[in-house]
């Protein structure tokens, strides 16, 4: 307590017994022990009184010692166990528990990550990819705030998530890494990636691109094959040096057959070859035997017509009819999509239909379009179109993932023609091409598909779409690239689910066990979703009697199973509901693939490039005790001492306030029952 707080409460003190004194002794007639009495009670309501106004506080200041955190961040990935990293790893970290100096300067916490980050409490390098960023992100998030290092246990090689590398920029503080496994680099062949389509039409040919790899310096040759379900369907020989050290093949496949194909990429390895897991690969494809009926719908003479009936009919498993208005309905019963061409008040009978029958639409608007008729017929979107003729360009949308347009290139393509207007969208959507007028975007769609459940539509904010086509041809000898967006487009409208009060959401296959998971969904008969089913799945893999059944767990609005932990193979499955008659099955194939098999070494020149880049350094295993020493010594992390004053109040206001009323209330009753004023 300050000196100036103990003058001021002797002070009230004092003034308070001169009040009292020139009150009950200055010439007052109160005698004897009512005098004493009733001038302790008025001492203590002016003293109380004065205290509230001094209000005396207590400063006690606690100090404590703040060290830095020593994050230690070990890699529990399976590829630490293929590289023969695993006792490294063991030993580095006991030599950082043990470091009874360490110990006392930093605050050493210990985290293991692959797919995840975790406490470390043991490892078991199981983890099926390794996501460097992710554990670096949580550990920024936790402790950006204080001083603070990270000691990070990896052989380098990330398979998950953004490239650590760039991420260093965001990177709080430094990363000191001690590089696992063997850093000698070894002559190495690869299939790096494949691409293809998930699904394939019976009879067409189905586009797969490989990407094949060499790190080496010598001049190498080597045989690719391709087979599909065990059948050599292609092979080549490819040469690679120094220099040329990568190649991408594009190769056309025919699906002659109906089902769940099973197609293997393998290249011939190196004679000295020490990695040979990333020598093959394997991809599914499901072709599918299913035809499409489409309708276009137009009251018009237009080449957009005829270019539209072209494209579909590219794949040979759609059917296109042309169709005016007013057709008899009964012609349309096959139909499964209706191609909409800038429909007007004639187009009232089709609407009705396409609303009966809950067909799915694909909606072409131009200046010819009666938007005062669609704005009262649906109520998908409404324009406020100003009669106004404009040419606008597409300018492609790189968020769109309703399905792949990283091939779309429409630099060069002529304007479409549409009348200007606002347009809102009152369904969920995603924007695949927006509008462009004379190099400005007006923040309007050209091209959008919407989405409400089990309904899907698309629609095209302008007219000329043959010319599209054309300029295709003109670029490529072909018109592949465009009817492949139109045959995109259509079959997302066409593949549909039927009403059911079980929906699963699962893949034919999946590309290892890192990402198996079914997920469902089960409505009530009112068809509103119920989160207090139970649902179990029967798994039964192809080859084996057994059955295992595996409960389904709620998350959020959906059940899911996870069977991340399944071998390779092919499974088939039932998900039935408890207590219900509901069940639904169905077959995956999850193929042999670890991404973490594909490294034989470390990536320590990675490593070195992100500690240089975070202002710290680069050890190996046999420096660890070296790493430990440069940390003890380093003068930035030296514990910091911290003082925190904590002021408390010596007084209660409402105990104080409390007696000041008591005092003068037992004065006052005192008083007037002895007669005084």
């Amino acid at each position: 307590m300050q000196t100036t707080t103990v003058l001021l409460i002797i002070l009230a003190a004092v003034v308070a017994i001169l009040i009292v004194l020139f009150q009950y002794f200055h010439k007052s007639k109160t005698r004897g022990k009512l005098r004493l009495l009733l001038s302790f009670l008025r001492f203590i309501a002016l003293f109380s009184a004065f205290l509230l106004l001094v209000n005396p506080k207590f400063a006690k200041k606690d100090f404590t010692l703040e060290r830095s955190n020593l994050l230690v961040l070990a890699d529990n990935s399976s590829s630490i166990k293929n590289i023969g990293a695993a006792l490294q790893i063991d030993s580095i970290l006991q030599k950082i528990t043990s470091s009874n100096k360490l110990s006392e300067k930093f605050n050493v916490e210990q985290f293991r990550f692959g797919v995840d980050i975790g406490v470390l409490d043991s490892l078991d390098q199981s983890d099926k990819a390794t996501n460097i960023v992710k554990a670096l992100k949580s550990l920024n998030t936790i402790y950006g705030n204080s001083e603070s290092a990270i000691i990070l246990l990896s052989d380098g090689n990330s398979t998950l998530g953004e490239d650590y590398e760039y991420y260093s920029e965001n990177q709080k503080f430094p990363i000191y890494p001690i590089v696992l496994g063997d850093t000698a680099r070894y002559d190495d062949l690869g299939i790096t990636q494949v691409n293809t389509n998930k699904y394939a039409f019976l009879q067409n040919r189905f586009p797969v691109e490989i990407f094949v790899s060499y790190d080496g310096n010598e001049n190498v040759s080597t045989d690719l094959s391709i087979t599909l379900d065990g059948n050599r369907i292609h092979s080549q020989k490819l040469n690679f040096t120094k220099d040329i050290n990568s190649k991408v093949l594009n190769i056309n496949v025919l699906a002659s057959s109906v089902g769940l194909k099973t197609m293997t990429i393998d290249i011939e390895p190196l004679v000295n070859e020490k990695n040979k897991k990333n020598n093959f690969k394997n991809v599914a494809i499901e072709v599918i035997d299913e035809k499409t009926n489409v309708a276009i719908v137009s009251d018009l003479l237009h080449p957009d017509v005829g270019a539209l009936k072209k494209s579909i009919e590219s794949n040979e498993q759609r059917s296109v009819r042309i169709v005016k208005p007013g057709v008899d309905l009964k012609e349309l019963d096959d139909i499964d999509l209706f191609v909409l061409y800038q429909p007007t008040i004639s187009f009232n009978r089709i609407f009705d239909l396409i609303d009966k029958v809950k067909s799915n639409s694909f909606l072409i608007s131009g200046p010819k379009t009666d938007w005062n008729f669609l704005n009262n017929i649906q109520n998908s979107l409404t324009k406020n179109s100003y009669d106004q003729k404009e040419e606008v360009t597409p300018v492609i949308n790189p968020s769109f993932s309703k399905f792949d347009i990283s091939s779309l290139v429409f630099d060069n393509y002529p304007p479409l023609e549409t009348n200007l207007g606002e347009v809102i969208i009152n369904k969920g959507h995603e924007v695949l091409l927006g509008q462009r007028i004379k190099g400005t975007e007006i923040g309007e769609p050209l091209l959008v598909l919407t989405e409400s459940g089990l309904d899907r539509e698309a629609i095209l904010f302008g007219e000329n779409l043959w010319k599209w086509r054309v300029q295709n041809y003109r670029e490529n000898q072909n018109f592949n690239d465009f009817d492949d967006l139109i045959g995109k487009i259509v079959f997302y409208l066409t593949l549909n689910e039927t009403r059911s009060r079980l929906i699963l959401n699962y893949q034919s296959f999946y590309e290892g066990n890192s990402e198996a998971k079914i997920a469902a969904n089960y409505f009530d008969e009112s068809y509103s979703f119920d989160p207090d089913a139970m649902i179990l799945l029967s798994l039964k893999q192809t080859g084996e009697s057994n059955i295992q059944e595996f409960p389904m767990l709620l998350k959020g609005d959906f059940y899911e199973a996870d069977l991340s932990n399944m071998p390779s193979g092919e499974y088939t499955f039932t998900v039935k509901v408890v207590d219900e008659n509901i069940s639904k099955s169905g077959s995956f194939r999850i193929l042999d693939f670890d991404v973490e098999q594909q490294f034989t070494s470390s990536n320590y020149k990675k490593l070195d490039r992100i500690a240089q880049s975070t202002a710290a350094e680069l050890y190996f295993p046999d420096e660890t005790n070296e790493l430990i020493n440069d940390l003890i010594n380093e003068d930035k992390y030296k514990p910091v001492q911290k003082s925190h004053q904590n002021v408390v109040s010596l007084v209660d206001f409402r105990f104080l306030l409390g007696i000041i009323v008591v005092a003068l209330a037992a004065e006052w009753f005192i008083r007037k029952y002895n007669g005084l004023t």
